[in-house]
């Protein structure tokens, strides 16, 4: 599945190669991809919108804020 905005474009799917179901997400602009299994998600869930904003302050890292 494609989930796309004027932000970011970003593939998703199921991954069964590993010990269980995993979650892989990736960027279509850069080609980077994170795979998140079921105890990783469900922390998403236990996380305040304020978390989310800090993220996207940098993106990239810390180390590319200049």
């Amino acid at each position: 599945m494609r989930i796309t905005n004027e932000f970011a474009s970003v593939m998703v799917e199921i991954d069964s190669n590993g010990n269980s179901h995993r979650l892989k997400i990736k960027d279509c602009r850069t080609g980077r991809v994170i795979y998140l299994d079921a105890l990783q998600l469900e922390s998403l869930t236990r996380q305040s919108d304020q978390i989310f904003r800090e993220f996207l302050q940098y993106p990239f890292g810390p180390e590319k804020e200049n």
